[in-house]
This record gives C-alpha cells, sequence and structure tokens, in this order.
C-alpha cells in the first residue's frame, strides 16, 4: 500500500512534473516498488518515469493522463 505523499508522487511524475519538487523518499518507495524507474539524462542528472506498473496503477483508480510515451505504448 502507498502512503498518500507516495501516491502523490506517482500522479506528478505521471504528469511529468520537475523532478525538483519531489521529495526523493517517495520516489525511492516508488522505485523499490516497480512503479517508477530513473531515467538517466546524463552522468549526474536522471528524472523519474513512471513504469508500465506503475501506469496500471494509477488506472486502477480511473482515467489517467498518460504523459509517459512507454506507459501509452504499453497499454494500446
Amino acid at each position: 500500500m502507498l502512503s498518500r505523499h507516495e501516491f502523490a508522487t506517482l500522479v506528478l511524475v505521471n504528469d511529468s512534473s520537475d523532478p525538483a519538487e519531489l521529495d526523493s523518499a517517495d520516489v525511492e518507495v516508488l522505485c523499490a516498488r516497480q512503479l517508477v524507474t530513473l531515467e538517466r539524462l546524463g552522468p549526474n542528472h536522471s528524472r523519474p518515469r513512471v513504469t508500465t506498473q506503475g501506469y496500471a496503477f494509477l488506472q486502477a483508480f480511473g482515467p489517467v493522463r498518460a504523459s509517459n510515451c512507454r506507459a501509452r505504448q504499453a497499454s494500446q
């Protein structure tokens, strides 16, 4: 079960929120649960992205806009 902060972080990641606004502890929990992955953008920079599992989790709560191309492709 996710805390409400972790769930909110998952929604923000799906909406392509600025990673600086996200709580790193919540992102770590989401990574551990394989709902989010970190996409490497450079040697010292990464961005969280919702996985297919994370997108399916969000869809279980109702209609969700897919911001992540990989999640969108997997759901079709």
